[in-house]
């Protein structure tokens, strides 16, 4: 990971003297593990041994004397070996658990950890969890979102990152989320998808408070294209109905035309049974966020949220990428956050952020007209990080 980079900053002598520290870190306790195994079961063998030693040393002369029969004595030299060897395989068992520490320390803080958001017993008896989802209870989304007095902090942050923050998405609006960074864009975002929950205040999703149903059925009718998507090993026809592990391959080729990601998966090696490698490393970035695309095209969710997804491909690129999302957002409520403010001139509304308020709301031509902190932004004469 990040090998480029590293020669690119000419660091390789850095990164080895790191290197060579935690090796020799790791070789010095492989060997004091190792020594200690090598002494502690010896020592056990050997007490083992000794013992037997005894028993016959003890057990030959009552033998001689006539005290006690050789088949007795060959019988108890037997339960006495029998009784050391669960004892030396404890021993190695010790030895491996004691190596395995560590790992069992992790592996029990992360099944200790609670999760920051859960539902309600009342909610997990009615539409079930992720392991036994009851979805004949889940009502159909229409996408009406609100936004009611909500206040929220990060669990270890200090100050709040949104304040008594209002705002109502219709169903099938085009939103889309302007600010320099901090200005609490990306948690706007995450509270609505319910990754988080205000510290105060309410958000609605079809005029009912969103922690009244489930977090697996917001989550099942929210698509996301993020600007750096992740894909797996395996084919383009396994990334793209990674969407909806039950869409026929008639859906995936459907989704895939409606990204525009069809043309350019006919021109792969094998087409849709192209084997990618992990994140996808064969293709250029517009085609694994035109692939992104086609995974939530697939899903067909009411919500979509596209987070910067145009940020990182050159301008030729980005004009076949947001054909892709331009029909996708057909019909659904959409959140898009941009950097590019190109990219989101035929917005419904352009919410203008700043240290967690809307200062400024509208289209594109009602906001040039202001000539305000969008204005600024837009013309370049205000810097957006």
């Amino acid at each position: 990971m990040g090998a480029k980079t590293v020669k690119s900053l000419v660091v390789e002598e850095k990164n080895f003297r790191e290197f060579a520290s935690v090796t020799e870190e790791m070789r010095s306790a492989s060997i004091k593990a190792a020594r200690l195994n090598a002494i502690y079961i010896p020592l056990v063998v050997f007490f083992g041994a000794l013992a037997t030693a005894l028993v016959l040393e003890r057990g030959g002369i009552m033998v001689l004397n006539g005290s006690m029969d050789i088949g007795t004595l060959a019988a108890f030299t037997a339960y006495a070996v029998g009784i050391f060897e669960p004892i030396q395989r404890l021993a190695g068992i010790l030895s491996q658990c004691i190596s395995a520490q560590a790992n069992i320390e992790r592996v029990t803080s992360l099944l200790e950890e609670k999760p920051q958001v859960i539902d309600s017993p009342e909610v997990l008896e009615k539409y079930g969890d992720f392991f036994d989802p009851h979805k004949e209870n889940w009502e159909p989304i229409k996408g009406d979102i609100e936004f009611e007095n909500v206040s929220f902090q990060y669990p270890d942050g200090k100050e709040e990152v949104l304040s008594n923050f209002n705002l109502k998405i219709p169903a099938g609006t085009n939103v889309a989320i302007v600010g320099e960074t901090g200005a609490g864009k990306s948690t706007l975002v995450n509270l609505a998808c319910r990754f988080f929950e205000p510290t105060k205040g309410r958000i609605l999703i079809d005029d009912r408070d969103y922690r009244e149903r489930s977090q697996l059925w917001l989550h099942s009718n929210i698509g996301y294209v993020l600007q750096n998507p992740h894909l797996f090993s395996g084919t383009v026809m396994e990334n793209i109905r990674y969407g909806k592990l039950d869409a026929t391959d008639d859906e995936v080729y459907a989704a895939a035309k409606l990204a525009h990601a069809d043309q350019f998966i006919q021109m792969l090696p094998n087409g849709y049974d192209t084997m990618l490698s992990g994140d996808g490393e064969e293709l250029s970035q517009g085609q694994r966020q035109l692939l992104s695309i086609a995974r939530a095209a697939v899903a067909d969710p009411p919500v979509l949220i596209l987070d910067e997804a145009t940020s990182s491909i050159d301008t030729r690129t980005e004009s076949i990428v947001q054909k892709g999302m331009d029909n996708l957002m057909k019909g659904r409520t959409v959140f898009v956050i941009a950097h590019r403010l190109s990219t989101i001139r035929n917005s419904d509304a352009i919410i203008v952020l700043e240290h967690g308020k809307i200062i400024e709301r509208g289209d594109h031509k009602d906001l040039i007209r202001q000539k305000g902190t969008y204005y600024q932004l837009y013309t370049g004469k205000l810097e957006l990080s």
